[in-house]
């Protein structure tokens, strides 16, 4: 397999929507060093591109991501210096896992067959929804191994999943399956086994139709408000000021469409279905 296989990037497949699929399925899509740094730099064409609205992550083979590959940690000789995905944060650099460090400038949607463990689990954290197959398994693996969550983990599993549950996965590395994810809120909707990709696409799909800058400021607020706000009025400051600033043309216009009697008692109509 070449290198430039081991990510995956179709752009052109669904318009408007980026598929990114880590593509090492003889590890069962564990992460080395090179599938990091390809990972990232696709992340960050997929933020890039004015055309790409939503990005779905998946993997290949019936997996999602079994996590860091331990065979190359093992391969590592002790006192060489750290590798270029191992260095502290820094802003948006690379992490050992690849993007994890990101907040991504749009919607991401994690497609999860299979496993989703230890960094693999972190992988999925950077999605803003887990699309999860009735087969698949989460859990903080790693536990086992004395490797700690280094790629977000501890920041955005109880972001999700509140700081009790979060830390049962976290301190127990049990196994977590699709219908308890579910009621965790880990994931956001379980599919028969092999449908996972084509309900991510068809959620995708409603996204993009839309209005965009509605959307991402909608999206930036949530981010900020988790991860980044000073206090309530803070997070309600930014919420105001970016929603009114950023989008007031665009609501004007759905203001009118409303108007004129579109989308009236709830309906959805002129979108696709979630």
């Amino acid at each position: 397999m070449a290198e430039t296989d081991l990510v995956l990037a179709d752009t052109t497949s669904h318009p408007g929507i980026s598929i990114i699929t880590i593509n090492r399925p003889q590890r069962k899509n564990a992460v080395d060093p090179r599938t990091a740094k390809l990972l990232y730099e696709a992340i960050i064409a997929f933020e890039a591109d004015v055309t790409q609205k939503v990005c779905v992550l998946t993997g290949s083979g019936g997996t999602f991501c079994a996590g860091a590959d331990l065979h190359s940690v093992a391969q590592k000789i002790e006192g060489s210096p750290p590798g270029e995905n191992l260095q502290p944060v820094n802003n948006r650099n690379l992490a050992p896992m690849g993007p994890s460090r990101l907040i991504v400038q749009k919607p991401v949607i994690a497609a999860v067959a299979g496993y989703a463990v230890a960094g693999g689990l972190e992988l999925s954290l950077l999605a803003d929804m887990r699309v999860v197959e009735e087969n698949a398994v989460f859990g903080v693996f790693c536990r086992r191994w004395g490797v700690p969550l280094i790629d977000g983990g501890t920041v955005r599993l109880q972001a999700i999943i509140g700081l009790g549950r979060a830390l049962d996965m976290i301190l127990t590395g049990r196994p977590v399956g699709a219908q308890e994810a579910l009621t965790m809120g880990l994931a956001n909707r379980v599919v028969p086994k092999g449908e996972a990709l084509q309900k991510a696409l068809e959620i995708a799909q409603q996204l993009i139709a839309f209005p965009e800058r509605c959307l991402n400021t909608d999206r930036r607020s949530a981010y900020y408000s988790a991860y980044e706000a000073s206090s309530f009025q803070d997070a309600m400051s930014q919420e105001f000021n970016t929603g009114f600033k950023v989008v007031s043309e665009e609501a004007i216009a759905g203001a009118a469409r409303f108007s004129r009697g579109s989308g009236r008692h709830g309906s959805f109509k002129e979108f696709s279905k979630l």
